[in-house]
């Protein structure tokens, strides 16, 4: 496949206008980091962000950022340090996963929508997300959005190109919020509960007024995955809480005193709880170097752990869960079994289930993201077609 990497949008609008008048496909990619992420897509040339490179405008007054598409995440993220801020929604790398390389862009971060622990309170990448600038599939270059949340009509443009995986635009430019990055943590560790009653604990502790920043259970087949094994005996229900320090003691004793009636209660301080939330972000516990299929699936909090233990009647399956519960990891033993696991959640009432690992024969006859109803199947097709007519951006990749 031929690297196309343009440093300037005009150089990547001729690019697309000469594909679009060809018909010939292109596979749009950022820093390469999800590499086999989605449907297989068949194109000759891959057209890539990381031309387009650096930081456009920071004002940490202003707590927005503008940077384009191409820019490591590594790199604003250590600028967003220098000023004690953060991307609020605490983006994965899939990079150990997957057992992919390269380096993850902030472009690609939007693209796929991207979105770690913290998601339950702060939303999904897209929300963080104010402005964009793009190259549609016409060869036109698009702005959309802007520094500030005012321009309704573009504000929903940029939520559509938020999580279309390249299939409907190539990013060039991204605004975004940036709010500070909290002073410390503590992680509350609740010891030995099942699947079941740790849902409870966790809905609980969400309903407190402590501003939970992160809820997740590992159960026994993950726990000593984690921290290198010095997690307290039996299962793990964390809860973070993050904030000025005399803030985080205070609502840390509130949590405690709380979630006591439910388990052995034990506390993490700041260098663990951060080392572990990375952890639990990352998915360290099926960074196993295998190709065994691991389900990202999003359900309703209390039936994550439903759906785990109906599977389990007819499929080998570890999980953990995150978000929490609503987001559940899963690993399989043998092939994804894709009709059981999406069947199994429509019973319980819903979600989708989005196929992050498996080896390519698995691939090549599994659709990686969950099938969309007709109506909103429909409806995607005519938002593709006005966006990339000659359909040459990703085809396939998301249907």
């Amino acid at each position: 496949m031929i690297d196309l990497m343009p440093t300037s949008e005009e150089e990547a609008a001729a690019i697309v206008r000469a594909h679009a008048e060809s018909g010939q496909p292109l596979a749009i990619c950022g820093g390469d980091s999800r590499s086999g992420f989605g449907n297989a897509v068949v194109a000759e040339g891959r057209l890539r962000s990381t031309g387009l490179s650096g930081i456009v405008a920071y004002n940490p007054g202003e707590m927005v950022m503008t940077v384009r598409a191409g820019t490591p995440l590594a790199e604003l993220e250590a600028a967003l340090s220098e000023s004690g801020q953060m991307l609020a929604f605490e983006p994965m790398d899939h990079r150990p996963v997957m057992g992919t390389s390269g380096e993850p862009t902030i472009g690609g971060v939007f693209a796929a929508n991207v979105s770690g622990p913290r998601r339950l309170i702060a939303g999904a990448a897209r929300d963080s997300l104010l402005g964009v600038r793009f190259v549609n599939g016409k060869g036109e270059i698009i702005k959309a959005g802007g520094r500030v949340m005012k321009n309704v009509t573009g504000l929903d443009l940029v939520k559509l190109v938020a999580g279309s995986h390249g299939t409907l635009a190539f990013l060039t430019e991204v605004t975004f919020r940036v709010p500070p990055r909290p002073k410390t943590e503590q992680t509350v560790v609740l010891s030995g509960l099942n699947d079941a009653e740790a849902a409870n604990a966790m809905a609980a502790a969400m309903a407190l007024p402590v501003e939970v920043s992160g809820a997740a259970h590992l159960p026994l087949t993950v726990t000593w995955k984690f921290l290198a094994g010095t997690l307290p005996e039996g299962e793990a229900t964390v809860l973070r809480i993050e904030g000025l320090a005399g803030s985080v003691d205070v609502r840390i004793e509130k949590l405690v005193a709380a979630m006591s009636a439910f388990a052995t209660v034990t506390r993490l301080e700041q260098p663990d709880s951060r080392r572990l939330w990375q952890e639990i972000r990352d998915v360290l516990p099926y960074a196993d170097g295998t190709a065994r299929p691991v389900w990202r699936v999003s359900v309703a909090p209390g039936t994550g752990h439903q759906l785990v233990a109906a599977l389990r009647l007819e499929a080998g399956v570890d999980a953990f869960y995150d978000w929490q519960g609503g987001l559940v990891w899963m690993r399989m033993e043998a092939g994804p079994e894709a009709e059981l696991v999406r069947r199994f959640i429509k019973a319980l009432g819903g979600g989708h289930a989005t196929l992050i690992r498996a080896s390519a024969e698995a691939r090549a006859v599994t659709a990686a993201f969950h099938p969309e109803p007709e109506a909103v199947a429909m409806l995607s097709r005519r938002v593709k077609e006005k966006f990339d007519p000659a359909g040459i951006f990703n085809p396939g990749k998301m249907g």
